[in-house]
């Protein structure tokens, strides 16, 4: 149970943190009337046995780069009714979650009622409980059939993805509040080029050596997930995944015109430092094609998780500060650095679809939460239009190739009994959600 003592703590914890004086010079601490308060989430990472998947392929062979299987995750494919309830609970308005397209189209041109059916409930308990679905069409999983075909590499996959948008709108279009095509298509280029070069080019190898066994195991030639990393042609990846996005979004816009429909980009706040900074062609590198293909859309997706500081060679190790449980810094300021350059090259809306940090230290998560909303509050207020914010995650879920042992979570979730216990941090952050206010 979170009681008043419980906030006041994070509150004087905030107080004495060495953001509290950003804290302290924020202008207007209401957010606009609508402004979308939300968590976010993703299927294979909660749903459990999602056994149509690409990735639950590459945990299930070996070699694998995986730490752990995803097995039974949250349970939240028969538990979505408790995770809408903690949205509520915590006081939020909004909740961002994911459909499994290895579930709705398990065989290609194979297509899952049941499966639909089993979405629109989650989109109706959402509107029964006065919170608005905010719905990614493909968040990184992909069928296991699409994998083995080679996936985002091949010409004619935006066209499959585009049949696939087109048979969940006609089922699950009218009752969603906003749409998103997909989660992420540039991280493969943030992380090949800028995040971790030195760390993937030593890991590249056993990536595929997995994926070859992943083909194996299909009886394919090739398999190629989803959230790849081991692709080579990354700038033509980016062409197919553009259009992809655009064929989504045509695709659900047929269903209903009026559907807010967007793409969701990870996005660093990167930073010059001296002389001769590469910073502008980073970005350009990293983020430059998707920008500019996304100029027409309603809104943009922001993700953000950190900041990365660039001289006239590379990236530059940031001062002394807090940490997250990998050893990254953790900025408060970075949210807005991303969200003002992202809505300075689109000029759309701007919705912070992900931000959250890795820790145990949930008082760091508390801290962070509105240290990071005073920035962002002043990026709106300098003119930037931001829609809402969504908090990553919503409960401790599954993280990928790194299994459980990351916590995101507003909620922690017991490994055996699936029990979820809200933090503190839920508290700090339902506060401000409930005001509308910092």
């Amino acid at each position: 149970m979170i009681d008043r003592r419980t906030l006041i703590a994070a509150s004087v914890a905030l107080a004495a943190s060495p953001w509290a004086n950003a804290a302290s010079k924020r202008f207007d601490p209401a957010f606009p009337k609508g402004f979308l308060w939300g968590a976010a989430t993703s299927g294979h990472q909660i749903e459990g046995n999602n056994v149509n998947a690409d990735i639950w392929v590459v945990e299930n062979v070996k070699p694998t780069i995986y730490a752990e299987k995803s097995a039974d995750a949250a349970n939240s494919f028969e538990l979505w009714p408790q995770d809408l309830d903690l949205v509520k609970q915590i006081g939020l308005n909004t909740y961002r979650f994911s459909l499994e397209w290895s579930r709705i189209e398990p065989e290609e041109g194979m297509f899952s009622i049941a499966a639909l059916d089993h979405y629109k409930r989650i989109i109706d308990g959402c509107r029964e409980r006065g919170i608005t679905p905010v719905v990614t069409f493909n968040h990184y999983t992909t069928p296991r059939w699409f994998a083995a075909r080679g996936g985002w590499t091949k010409q004619d996959a935006p066209q499959l993805f585009a049949r696939f948008c087109d048979q969940a709108a006609r089922r699950l279009a009218e009752g969603i509040g906003y749409a998103t095509t997909l989660n992420e298509p540039n991280l493969i280029a943030v992380l090949r080029y800028a995040a971790l070069a030195e760390q993937l080019d030593k890991l590249l190898p056993y990536i595929r050596a997995m994926n070859e066994a992943a083909a194996r195991a299909v009886g394919s030639e090739q398999f190629v997930t989803g959230n790849s990393i081991s692709v080579d042609d990354v700038d033509g990846l980016t062409r197919t995944m553009i259009a992809g996005h655009k064929a989504g979004r045509e695709a659900i816009k047929a269903v209903r015109p009026n559907l807010p429909v967007g793409v969701s980009l990870a996005i660093v706040d990167d930073q010059a430092v001296g002389r001769n900074s590469i910073r502008d062609s980073m970005r350009t590198k990293l983020y430059g094609a998707w920008l500019e293909a996304v100029r027409g859309d309603d809104f943009l997706g922001v993700q953000n998780y950190e900041r990365h500081l660039w001289d006239a060679k590379g990236t530059v190790e940031p001062p002394p500060g807090d940490r997250n449980a990998a050893g990254g810094e953790v900025y408060p300021a970075a949210l807005a650095g991303a969200v003002r350059h992202a809505h300075s090259v689109t000029k759309v809306p701007i919705i912070v679809t992900e931000h959250g940090v890795n820790t145990e230290d949930d008082a760091l998560r508390a801290r962070l939460i509105p240290a990071a909303l005073t920035e962002l509050k002043k990026t709106m207020d300098e003119g930037v239009p931001v829609l809402g914010y969504f908090h990553w995650s919503l409960i401790d879920n599954f993280e990928w190739l790194y299994g459980y042992k990351p916590k995101y979570g507003l909620a922690s979730v017991d490994r055996t009994t699936f029990k979820r216990t809200l933090k503190p941090s839920a508290q700090v952050y339902g506060a401000i959600a409930r005001r509308n206010a910092l």
